[in-house]
């Protein structure tokens, strides 16, 4: 495990997954979710918890997340 003076850089340090979904989903919505990030989870009967499932399951999709979390505090931030 990595201590936070290791990744003084890394602005996801910290944040935890369901933060990230949190925050990104109330500042776009499921629907605004659902097209920057094309998953079942965003557009069927989304929720916190069953997207959670997913992404913690599926590097891929999870990595998704990050990205548009970072870009969406760089430009809104």
């Amino acid at each position: 495990m990595t201590s936070p003076e290791q990744q003084p850089r890394n602005p996801l340090h910290g944040i935890t997954l369901e933060r990230m979904l949190t925050d990104l989903v109330d500042f776009y919505g499921w629907d605004g979710m659902a097209r920057r990030i094309q998953l079942h989870c965003f557009r069927v009967e989304p929720s916190i918890t069953s997207s959670l499932r997913l992404l913690r399951k599926t590097p891929w999709a999870r990595e998704k997340v990050e990205t548009l979390y970072l870009q969406t505090l760089r430009r809104h931030g």
